[in-house]
């Protein structure tokens, strides 16, 4: 099985570099943050043509994130308050910001992690207080769901290697202590960062600014991730970045994570 994260930064914009990339890379789920669109205005049927079920959680202009898988997917749900309840999660939910369902025994989580803006704004606390509930909302799910599958861009860079020049961007949001430590804590319920199983080595990215020619200089951040719970880091066989579709005209400034079992 393949499971692929792309933050499309768009689904209509992006739509056509979509279909083609399921075309030489059929996977056999992936999911998408940043799509853009109200539920009702998804393009739905190109990919249902290409055999996927679509399972979306949108909202307009912001935010929104989908899941296509090749098999049907069951329990799915979006947002944290089917697991943790109205009363705890409050008003955090009105951004479309998680959706998950469930294949092969598999549990996958897709979601977008808030940029955060810049270091002490609201918007920052705001993404500090999101990743509190996704660590509440993850170690209830750890409780009932042995094989987890928590992706997407998380808008955090976890260590130095996963940046270009982590010394001139040590106070830029992404890279600030609080956030690292708030993933460190979701981590430490016992997930693994699959890319990491693999491949040790820096210069890996999956976020390359649209200025200053950023891609062609490799000037990115290791953003975009697959966190998998200890018996499902077992099975994986491989975690690769392809960054075939960030070579195209007008791309999203991310590009896809595969990670295999």
């Amino acid at each position: 099985m393949k499971i692929a994260t792309w933050n499309v930064n768009s689904i209509r914009s992006r739509q056509q570099q979509v279909i083609e990339w399921l075309q030489v890379n059929p996977v056999d789920v992936l999911c998408l943050q940043e799509t853009k669109v109200i539920d009702q205005d998804f393009p739905r049927s190109p990919f249902e043509q290409l055999g996927y079920h679509t399972y979306i959680s949108g909202q307009k202009s912001y935010n929104g994130v989908a899941i296509f898988s090749l098999s049907p997917m069951q329990n799915i749900s979006s947002g944290f308050s089917t697991i943790l309840g109205a009363d705890v999660v409050g008003d955090f939910d009105i951004q479309k910001r998680l959706i998950t369902g469930v294949i092969d025994d598999i549990h996958i989580i897709n979601l977008y992690v808030p940029n955060g803006a810049s270091v002490g704004s609201e918007k920052y606390y705001y993404k500090l207080d999101w990743l509190k509930l996704l660590r509440k909302y993850l170690e209830n799910l750890l409780d009932k769901s042995p094989k987890l599958c928590v992706c997407g861009d998380f808008n955090i860079v976890p260590e130095d290697r996963d940046i270009y020049n982590p010394e001139s961007h040590k106070n830029s949001v992404g890279l600030s202590k609080p956030e690292r430590e708030a993933l460190q804590e979701i981590l430490q319920l016992g997930l693994v960062d699959a890319f990491r199983q693999f491949t040790s080595a820096g210069g890996h990215y999956s976020w390359w600014d649209y200025r200053a020619a950023a891609f062609p200089h490799n000037h990115g951040w290791r953003i975009d991730h697959h966190y998998l719970s200890l018996p499902l880091s077992q099975k994986a066989i491989s975690c690769i970045i392809d960054q075939s579709p960030r070579k195209l005209a007008k791309p999203s400034d991310h590009t896809p994570v595969i990670v295999e079992f």
